[in-house]
């Protein structure tokens, strides 16, 4: 195992310059790839900012994939079984989750994927395609769900395929 020192990935914000600027949380990007030997050392920098930033009662949230490369290049495996497995790595991570969230992508078998964890859970907008109704519809239903308690869209709200702006907006505020 590859040892890492102490929050070595961080390229933003680290938890004592989010205490002190007032800020409510820190948002980590997280990629398993287990033929990668990096791994280790990324899940050892995740967890001491779960850590730090919990130790300051600020969030983390966490935006775990599972990761396969494929003809060299990191793919995320939005298979309900790895998505499953993301976010049960992600939420034993630091000494404590009482700050920890997640932020996870709507895949399909959302019920199952929901239960793998007890963390707070904001929904992944995810890519859209020219398909916008199906993904309203997907996060219609998982809203429903116990530990789901809000959508990060980015994207889909800003460019919706029909460059209606303030529809998309108006739709995605009504599941809220």
């Amino acid at each position: 195992m590859v040892a890492a020192k102490r929050n070595e990935s961080n390229t933003g914000y680290r938890a004592q310059a989010i205490a002190a600027n007032g800020l409510n949380g820190g948002k980590m990007l997280l990629r398993i790839d287990m033929d990668d030997p990096a791994t280790p050392a990324a899940l050892a920098a995740c967890a001491n900012a779960v850590s730090d930033l919990a130790s300051h009662q600020a969030v983390a949230l966490i935006e775990p994939f599972m990761v396969r490369r494929v003809d060299s290049r990191a793919r995320n495996d939005l298979m309900p079984d790895a998505v499953i497995r993301s976010i049960a790595i992600a939420s034993g991570l630091g000494t404590t989750s009482a700050y920890s969230w997640l932020k996870v992508p709507v895949v399909d078998d959302m019920e199952r994927v929901a239960e793998a964890s007890t963390l707070p859970t904001l929904l992944l907008g995810g890519d859209t395609g020219d398909r916008p109704d199906e993904m309203f519809a997907k996060w219609q239903k998982a809203m429903r769900l116990p530990n789901v308690r809000g959508l990060v869209v980015g994207r889909n709200l800003l460019y919706p395929p029909d460059d209606d702006v303030a529809a998309a907006v108006d739709i995605a505020a009504s599941l809220l």
